[in-house]
């Protein structure tokens, strides 16, 4: 256990990001002109200020002005080809309309986000660890939302999913300076371990204290007392989450909201810090400045880069990933605060969480729809499946808050009283924002009760229009497959 001492060079500081614009200028100085400066992005203005990019990894956008090759790969399930996502332009947006061509009629998952640095870090689907089996990829089309006007797709982290890099060049190891940000949804989250982004071990194990350098962001309280319900961002530094100080720091307050930067820094011997704020507007909140934990001084990095989950490769988080990059050396507050207001200049827009997506739902196995039957909207009302007419009773809406609502959003689909065995019925109640209204949509083809981590399942296997909806144990078979839209 980690021995808990009072809090120390505890500060907390906002800028706003009219101010942050103005120090991108005062960082390029001398080294760019002005108009260099209006067009730099997050690993230029870190480059700039002498702490560059050894990993920046995004599937909406470059992270360098002069960048234009592949953001993401794509493998579509119809017959396993695979493609590259690019930008527009030089230093723009995804090019979300090259995958909604590939992968049109079928799903694709994101099976490598490319690491846009000259380190070429990328990121592949993780393979098992210590605390969790074979991972998979996110469903590419699971996360739509804007950026600077374009829709693009970000990365739906269910659990289950996770990506991971091993043998990496560039990334600080045995106690070197880094720096790193992630911009992430402040509404998909959850209290498991862990929704990483950042240095981790390279044999996906846990390997001890100071083994990790990595940015959490969750509702997981690991140090109790925390502060309110989360999600806060935390620092994964291996054997804990800390807000702060020397694990508990009730200062950190969490960030919420629909898109969130979250930032960790540490200079590997004696600092680290950790800061969050609105991804869509104002600056910075500093919520912890000070001393490395208790047996973490100096740290210990492995240098393996991480995205998804935990060391160890617990994998039963959820989250939502847009952009992230890891720095060689401790950045400065000014660098942060300007790349902060890149982030916020983008005009991030969406849900951030994965909700809006509104159609029926489809059975794979029959080719049928999730049906509410007799369009009944009292609550009990049973579910099943039904020949697709899209009728209300079939227009389903994923929200941010992992329900699946119909009529408009007046009634959830719902676990029938609680239950969470293997045969609970799926029916309709009214939204009341319980776990067995929660539903995870994974990139299998699942859909899977936050709750009682059971499939949506039509019973026996059946084709047959009015075929009953249960929770079943995941088994893999088609009648357990479903798609959205």
């Amino acid at each position: 256990m980690i021995v808990r001492s009072r809090l120390r060079h505890l500060r907390k500081a906002a800028l706003s990001a009219g101010a942050a614009v103005a120090l991108t200028a005062g960082i390029l100085a001398g080294t760019a002109g002005t108009a260099q400066a209006a067009v730099s992005l997050p690993c230029d203005i870190y480059a700039a200020a002498g702490t560059p990019c050894v990993a920046a990894h995004s599937t909406v956008r470059a992270l360098y002005a002069a960048y234009n090759g592949p953001l993401y790969q794509v493998k579509r399930a119809s017959d396993g080809t695979t493609t590259n996502i690019g930008t527009l332009a030089a230093g723009g947006y995804a090019n979300a309309a090259a995958q909604n061509t590939f992968c049109a009629g079928t799903t694709c998952t994101i099976t490598e986000i490319y690491d846009q640095s000259p380190e070429h870090n990328n990121l592949t689907i993780e393979g098992p660890g210590q605390h969790g089996g074979q991972d998979v990829g996110a469903n590419a089309a699971a996360l739509p939302v804007t950026v600077g006007g374009h829709s693009v797709y970000g990365v739906y982290v269910s659990a289950g999913v996770g990506y991971r890099d091993d043998s990496t060049t560039g990334v600080a190891t045995g106690g070197q300076p880094q720096g790193a940000y992630m911009v992430v949804s402040g509404t998909h989250f959850n209290n498991q371990c862990c929704f990483d982004y950042g240095n981790a071990e390279t044999n996906n194990s846990a390997n001890g204290d100071g083994h990790m350098d990595a940015i959490n962001f969750s509702s997981e309280c690991w140090f109790a007392p925390c502060s309110g319900s989360g999600p806060w961002v935390q620092a994964d530094m291996e054997n804990g989450l800390f807000a702060g100080a020397n694990g508990s720091d009730t200062n950190n307050h969490g960030n919420s909201g629909a898109f969130v930067t979250a930032l960790v820094k540490n200079n590997g011997q004696t600092t680290y810090a950790i800061k969050g704020g609105n991804a869509q507007s104002g600056g910075l909140t500093t919520w912890y400045s000070g001393a490395l934990p208790s047996g973490y001084a100096p740290m210990h990095q492995e240098g393996a880069i991480l995205l998804g989950t935990g060391g160890d490769n617990s994998n039963g988080s959820v989250g939502s990933f847009f952009e992230g990059v890891m720095t060689s050396g401790y950045p400065t507050d000014a660098a942060d605060n300007a790349v902060q207001a890149n982030v916020v200049s983008v005009g991030y827009g969406g849900s951030g969480g994965g909700g809006g997506s509104t159609g029926p739902v489809h059975a794979v196995g029959s080719g049928k729809c999730l049906d509410v039957t007799g369009a009944s909207q009292a609550n009990g009302t049973a579910t099943e499946i039904w020949t697709c007419s899209g009728g209300t009773n079939q227009t389903w809406t994923q929200t941010s808050a992992s329900q699946l609502t119909v009529y408009g959003g007046t009634k959830c689909l719902d676990a029938f009283n609680n239950q969470t065995t293997p045969g609970t019925k799926v029916d309709i109640w009214t939204c009341n924002g319980g776990t067995n209204q929660q539903w995870s949509i994974n990139s299998n083809g699942t859909i899977t009760g936050v709750q009682s981590g059971l499939c949506l399942d039509v019973t026996g296997a059946s084709t047959a229009n009015g075929a009953a909806i249960d929770l079943w144990t995941c088994n893999g078979q088609s009648n357990q497959q479903w798609t959205l839209g």
